[in-house]
């Protein structure tokens, strides 16, 4: 038997604000849609597909999205909702002593931020260079030289690229601005907006590189499936962290954005949208993309292996080599650039959100106030690190260990403290089932309680052993110790101490209601009440 939210028991809290909402689903789809479609789906997906099997990757990528991707997103989605909250603020309503969990999340956001902008950057100006394909001859000597003018060494220096810095204040200034309108007038419409204009360039995009020279053979380098792959470990764990890192799942996106829903929400329906949204425009991207390495290969007269590349190479180096060889080159320049512009855009909103919504909510500030000093101490950091002559190599450093060391470390944490130690899965999966139309039940606890700690744990201990033996490229150990070990450690450290300092009474875990809180919820029932009660069903998936 289900029992409809409306019966459900909420504390009461008179006299308490209501958390900022989302105008309606659709609002939260679009803004969930614009922070899982980033720069990963366009540069990454498709040489990963590419490098894992071709067209047999789709078996291995579907099995990731449907027993990792979406349950780890209706978790996230299920703790947000269900506690109203920041990352910090969610966990620390679960338990006390798993809010450090929540800060773990927002530090490794709050270091994403502060280098995804410089990428946001370099695809805003390269929007602009397609124009006169100002990049000439040699893309590669362009982008290193002329345009980031590299140093050679990688001792960080305040020597600033004018053309990195000015439009890198640019984005800064603009995210000031959709932050601080809010959820409804600033996050909410920019993805309303952004998403749209992305899917209609992208569009355009694909269907101009499909007719380009070449083009067939690209896709039939993309698509042919290598059906020996599937016998290979190593080839689901790369559907794993493909389906993974894509999604905005795991660092506290979803869990920010989830907390900004009305109490009458289809959490589980909205989470398979999202998800399924994500998939779809990565397939597009594979197919835009070898296109148009299909045609630079025939143009260079070479085979498409010789060719493919991914992450910024594919963008700042392959790309513009495309599109100095292409019939009407600037127009997909512009496309493919600003494709990257708004995507990364979208996405850049939603994890400086994070940061914003868990220090206004652990100190009770206005959002304006939040958002100026969120905004402009990791502007300031961003510019001193990020648009200098040596701001590629600490951006290289800080993604790789931000992203596996970081991202897949806080999801294996939280997974665990939440199925295993707490003993809450039950408690959310009865919220999920009491708010959704696509239910879940046993086998969602068998993935999220058992299976996803299992790959998430062999990610990450592959990840540091393989750092830890072999090193990351060829960095100086001091780089690496400074700016990947010291800094994955230290956002341990920071986050820890973080939880530690007291809640004021202003704060919104004492300020604000949270209208979505059962009986259950109670810290010590410890989700044992809702795995007996009427609203939890074993039916589910």
């Amino acid at each position: 038997m289900r029992i409809p939210v409306s019966t459900q028991t909420a504390i009461p809290r008179e006299g308490k604000a209501r958390r900022e909402q989302f105008a309606g689903r659709w609002a939260f789809i679009f803004a969930a849609v614009g922070s899982a479609v980033g720069l990963g789906n366009i540069w990454r997906f498709p040489y990963i597909a590419y490098d894992n099997g071709g067209g047999a990757f789709i078996v291995p990528y579907l099995v990731a999205l449907l027993t990792a991707g979406i349950p780890l997103l209706f978790f996230d989605y299920a703790i947000g909702h269900r506690f109203k909250g920041s990352p910090p603020m969610a966990f620390r309503r679960l338990s006390r002593w798993a809010e450090s969990i929540g800060w773990w999340q927002v530090l490794i956001c709050f270091v994403i931020g502060v280098y995804y902008a410089a990428i946001v950057a370099y695809a805003a100006m390269y929007t602009w260079f397609s124009i006169g394909e100002r990049w000439g001859d040699d893309p590669e000597t362009f982008f290193s030289a002329d345009y980031l003018q590299q140093s050679e060494g990688v001792t960080p220096t305040l020597e600033f690229v004018p053309a990195v810095f000015w439009p890198m204040l640019a984005v800064w200034v603009i995210l000031l601005v959709i932050l601080g309108a809010g959820v409804k007038k600033g996050i909410a419409m920019a993805s309303l907006i952004g998403i749209p204009v992305l899917a209609l360039m992208f569009i355009v995009l694909v269907v101009v590189a499909l007719f380009l020279p070449g083009a067939p053979e690209g896709l039939n380098a993309l698509f042919t499936p290598n059906w020996s792959v599937l016998t290979d470990p190593q080839v689901w764990i790369a559907a794993y962290g493909q389906i993974f890192f894509s999604l905005s799942v795991g660092f506290g996106i979803m869990i920010t954005y989830s907390s900004y829903l009305k109490r009458r929400t289809n959490l589980t329906g909205s989470g398979l949208t999202v998800a399924f949204s994500n998939s779809s425009f990565e397939i597009l991207a594979g197919i835009g993309v070898f296109s148009a390495l299909g045609f630079m290969a025939q143009a260079n007269g070479v085979e498409v292996a010789d060719v493919v590349a991914n992450g910024i190479g594919l963008a700042f180096i392959a790309f513009p080599t495309i599109i100095s060889q292409a019939p009407a080159g600037a127009v997909i320049g512009v496309l493919f650039f600003g494709s990257l512009l708004v995507a990364g855009f979208t996405s850049l909103i939603s994890i400086i959100e994070v940061v914003v919504s868990a220090v206004k909510d652990k100190l009770g500030w206005s959002r304006w106030a939040t958002v100026s000093v969120v905004v402009g101490v990791s502007g300031v950091i961003s510019l001193l690190l990020f648009s200098t002559t040596t701001g590629l190599a600490v951006l290289d450093v800080t993604d790789a260990f931000a992203n596996n060391f970081g991202i897949v470390g806080a999801a294996l944490v939280a997974v665990v403290v939440v199925s295993w130690i707490l003993r809450r899965l039950d408690g959310l999966v009865s919220h999920l089932n009491a708010v959704s139309s696509f239910r879940v039940g046993r086998i969602y606890k068998v993935l999220m309680a058992v299976i996803l700690p299992i790959v998430l744990a062999y990610m990450w201990i592959s990840d540091i052993v393989l750092k830890a033996t072999e090193g990351y490229g060829d960095m100086p150990s001091w780089f690496l110790g400074t700016f990947g070990w010291g800094m994955s450690i230290a956002l341990i450290i920071v986050a820890v101490l973080l939880s530690l300092l007291p809640w004021s009474q202003k704060s919104a875990l004492h300020s604000e209601l949270n209208d979505t809180l059962e009986p259950e919820a109670a810290p010590a029932s410890h989700g044992r009440h809702a795995a007996n009660s009427p609203e939890h069903s074993e039916k589910g998936v």
